[in-house]
């Protein structure tokens, strides 16, 4: 059974950081592609980062130079640090593993940017 654990969000105010973790059980883990997404209330679920199998890494436009995805295979865990925080980074986000057909996602972390 495969579950992917989100954990690391929270209240932050602008211009803060935070990391947040993606643990994976039930895959082989170095096979998938790892991406974080994010969904704030009334829009749709947006790509923010993705890290490949290989290690190759892309980000949105909107997060370019703030955020880092970065993966450890032998602790089956993706990571999104997330710097100088703004409050439309406001969002909850899912990690996201895929492989061919294969996709799985987190249950998702709350991050809240607000003074």
């Amino acid at each position: 059974q495969v579950h992917l654990v989100d954990s690391g969000g929270g209240l932050v105010q602008p211009g803060g950081s935070l990391r947040l973790s993606c643990a994976a059980s039930g895959i082989i883990f170095r096979d998938y592609d790892m991406g974080w997404y994010r969904q704030a209330p009334g829009k749709q679920r947006e790509l923010v980062a993705i890290i490949s199998s290989g290690f190759y890494t892309n980000y949105a436009d909107s997060v370019k130079g703030r955020f880092a995805i970065s993966r450890d295979n032998a602790k089956n865990t993706v990571y999104l640090q997330v710097n100088a925080l703004k409050p439309e980074d406001t969002a909850v986000y899912y990690c996201r593993a895929a492989r061919y057909d294969a996709v799985y996602w987190g249950q998702g972390t709350q991050v809240t940017v607000s003074s």
